[in-house]
């Protein structure tokens, strides 16, 4: 198997961070998946998530 492409990286990201990504998945991106690609996506994702979190609290305040 390939490395992961970006999109695949990011689907990880977003489920690993959700709580719902398998087991599965979870085994294939450590086999196939660099750490760093995953460590980036994690810090965009959540900057993201804050960066959102805060509009939104600004806007309803």
């Amino acid at each position: 198997m390939s490395k992961p492409s970006i999109l695949q990286v990011a689907k990880s990201v977003f489920a690993a961070a959700t709580g719902i990504q398998t087991n599965k998945n979870r085994e294939q991106d450590f086999q196939h998946g660099s750490l760093s690609a995953y460590v980036i996506g994690g810090v965009l994702f959540t900057i993201t998530l804050i960066g959102v979190i805060a509009l939104v609290v600004s806007m309803v305040l």
